[in-house]
């Protein structure tokens, strides 16, 4: 399944949702409330609640109705005015999925990322022998089409990073490389946008935590959706030119890997979401270097999950 997180133009209320066939997205409140079936309110809940609340989905898709077409009831909390729970995607505001607990990057996850940021950023030339980690906010998360805010005062250095993301199923601690996947309760997105010139002067926190600097989305794919997250091809668009290309083959630490990891000493909680690193192809190391300004548009790419676009504004 594609679920989502969205509004109706002029409702900011935000709905779960489901992203079915020919662009079309479904009101999972809406049909549960019809259905008579309780199902939490939100994506993050319903993460939390598990398989038996995703297999209540499935039923509940299986039977929705066409699009435009009401339940038969009268409108829901959950529901449009009209009753109507099939939309068009194009008539409705794609959100952020869900907001994380956390969100845990991962550094110089791929060899010719390492070797570009050896050259332009400072870092060590040898490949790091565990994962890199470090964390976002949950502030810093932001959704589809929503802006990414350049703050000059802040940084001359704002660059991109497309990176498959992992979200967590169930809590994880101290679990095998075996028995990692397990967790898993789906994969989407993450734009790991930076400020180099702080990183530079050694803030981390304001290099990759500023809000706005998480773009997430659009969908969460389930992981019985996606059987090889180690071969999904990634890329990313600046104003319609290419700028990384790469596969999630490439990886220096797989995400069993790096669950294992991380759950080593922090439990990944339902919702959590593990950002697995970016290719090359990064602003900072582009001859010369080239950075996001104001009225840029982002479009981060990853098969079988789709596109997440952001635009560039200026934060003043």
């Amino acid at each position: 399944m594609r679920l989502l997180t969205y509004c109706t133009p002029g409702d900011d209320t935000p709905r779960p949702g489901a992203l079915l066939a020919g662009d079309r997205v479904a009101d999972l409140s809406a049909l549960a409330s019809a259905a008579g079936v309780r199902l939490p309110p939100d994506l993050l809940g319903l993460v939390a609640a598990g398989e038996p609340a995703l297999a209540a989905v499935r039923e509940l898709l299986a039977g929705a109705p066409a699009e435009g077409e009401p339940t038969g009831g009268a409108a829901t909390d959950g529901a449009a005015a009209d009753g109507a729970v099939i939309r068009p995607l194009a008539e409705v505001v794609l959100r952020a999925p869900l907001r994380p607990g956390k969100i845990v990057g991962v550094g110089l996850n791929y060899v010719e990322h390492v070797a570009e940021s050896h050259r332009t950023l400072d870092t060590e030339r040898e490949l790091p022998d565990r994962p890199v980690l470090f964390s976002k906010p949950a502030t810093a998360v932001t959704g589809p089409g929503q802006p990414i805010r350049h703050n000059a005062e802040l940084t001359k250095q704002l660059d991109w990073e497309c990176e498959l993301a992992v979200v967590i199923g169930t809590p994880a601690f101290r679990v095998t490389e075996a028995d990692a996947l397990r967790h898993v309760f789906g994969y989407s997105i993450v734009n790991d946008i930076s400020a180099r010139d702080q990183r530079r002067s050694g803030q981390w926190f304001f290099s990759k935590g500023q809000d706005t600097y998480a773009p997430f989305g659009p969908v969460v794919v389930t992981a019985d959706e996606i059987p090889d997250p180690q071969r999904l091809d990634l890329s990313l668009r600046v104003n319609g030119e290419l700028r990384q290309d790469s596969n999630t083959r490439h990886m220096l630490f797989g995400i069993a890997r790096l669950i294992a990891d991380i759950s080593s000493g922090v439990t990944l909680e339902p919702g959590d979401v593990i950002a697995t690193g970016s290719p090359s192809g990064v602003g900072a190391g582009m001859v010369p270097p080239q950075f996001l300004r104001p009225g840029d548009l982002v479009e981060a790419t990853i098969e079988g999950i789709g596109t997440l676009a952001n635009p560039v504004v200026d934060a003043r």
